[in-house]
């Protein structure tokens, strides 16, 4: 198959302030990692740098596959589409056989001389085939049965997949992107209400009778952050450690690598939990300058969407602009205890490859959306002339 590089040639058609954002968001990630790290990082190996080193070389590669995408012509994945599709569901399967790797109660990766995250993969795959089976045709997602109902079951089977890891977050996330992606095509509002009303009667149903049902587990996921503190040694442990971490920084924070509770006493900090050692360090002003960022991300990620040069690309920059601001407020209610805990990376900035892997590849993506946006502008503007 012959790879397109269009837009290589345009450089100045790229989104230059996505790229700073970006590269920004990298960096920071980088230098908190190590901060969050440290002392976990001497306990573990003896050294302070194994998770600086590691997150270096990631961010590094991650770049590199940034770039590659940023010239690779987005229309290549919608030939693609059902073919990524199949491949994140067969590894979303393999993760449930004895092939997937358990870790911290969950089964969420594939060991496979490197490690895989099928969860991460499913993200970038649901978006790339629903972009590409609503841009075939406009009316497709007013018809029930040809349009909503196929990318409803698609999103029952890969949540349920997810679910069964568990991963309630990233099931949420992967709902959510392909819900965003039907409302930019023109999902009818009918729908959204009904779905609404329905989700909130399984969640009403799962808590008042979840005991009876075989589902206690759930129940209690759910009804647990409601007052972490109830079970503070117990299942709201890291979630308490966190608002811990939250309320000691205060306003201006106790300074870079100053934070306690990385003492071994937040498990898992450089993770899904990051932004609690971010706010303890950094204080308020700290997270509210990485929140006008990741703002100031989205919304030249939604620029480009609204100017993309095609409907696929619109509803695949898109999607890639939902799933990572879906993800950053998911995060932010998981560490403050506003949803259940669960783990979901924070976009650029928690430790791990495949997560930081698959959003440059997404940012490269929706750069060379707005290269093509760019030089058709361009050729408009030439031939109007």
């Amino acid at each position: 198959m012959k790879l397109n590089l269009r837009g290589g040639r345009n450089l100045r058609a790229s989104d230059f302030v996505i790229i700073a954002t970006v590269t920004i968001l990298v960096i920071f990630g980088v230098v908190m990692v190590f901060s969050a790290s440290y002392y976990k990082s001497i306990n573990e190996s003896g050294s302070p740098y194994d998770y600086l080193i590691r997150q270096g070389v990631f961010a590094l590669s991650g770049f590199v596959i940034m770039a590659v995408c940023s010239c690779l012509d987005y229309h290549i994945y919608r030939r693609l589409s059902i073919l990524i599709l199949i491949t994140s569901f067969v590894l979303l399967c393999l993760v449930l056989t004895p092939l997937g790797v358990e870790e911290g109660g969950a089964t969420r990766a594939l060991y496979i001389g490197f490690t895989i995250m099928p969860g991460e993969i499913a993200k970038i795959a649901v978006i790339i085939f629903t972009a590409s089976f609503l841009a075939s045709d406009t009316k497709l997602i007013l018809s029930f049965k040809k349009g909503v109902l196929p990318l409803v079951v698609m999103m029952g089977v890969f949540a349920g997949l997810i679910i069964k890891q568990p991963n309630l977050s990233t099931a949420i996330t992967v709902c959510g992107i392909i819900a965003g992606i039907m409302f930019l095509a023109g999902l009818q509002w009918r729908y959204v209400i009904g779905a609404g009303i329905l989700g909130s009667a399984a969640v009403g149903g799962l808590i008042l009778i979840g005991d009876d049902i075989g589902m206690k587990h759930w129940k209690k996921r759910i009804v647990a952050f409601t007052d972490p503190f109830a079970d503070a040694l117990g299942d709201g442990f890291q979630v308490v450690q966190s608002l811990l971490a939250l309320g000691s920084g205060g306003l201006f924070g106790l300074g870079l690598g100053k934070s306690i509770q990385k003492n071994l006493y937040l498990p898992e900090p450089q993770n899904d939990f990051i932004i609690a050692i971010i706010g303890e360090e950094l204080g308020l002003i700290g997270l509210l300058i990485l929140l006008a960022v990741y703002a100031v991300l989205i919304w030249r990620c939604f620029h480009v969407c609204l100017n993309a040069p095609d409907r696929f690309g619109m509803l695949l920059s898109g999607g890639i602009t939902i799933m990572i601001g879906l993800q950053v407020v998911l995060n932010i209610a998981v560490v403050t205890s506003s949803m259940p805990a669960t783990g979901i990376a924070l976009p650029f900035i928690s430790y791990g490859g495949n997560a930081l892997w698959i959003f440059m590849a997404s940012a490269g993506i929706v750069l060379n959306v707005s290269r093509q946006s760019g030089s058709a502008q361009g050729a408009e503007s030439k031939s109007s002339r």
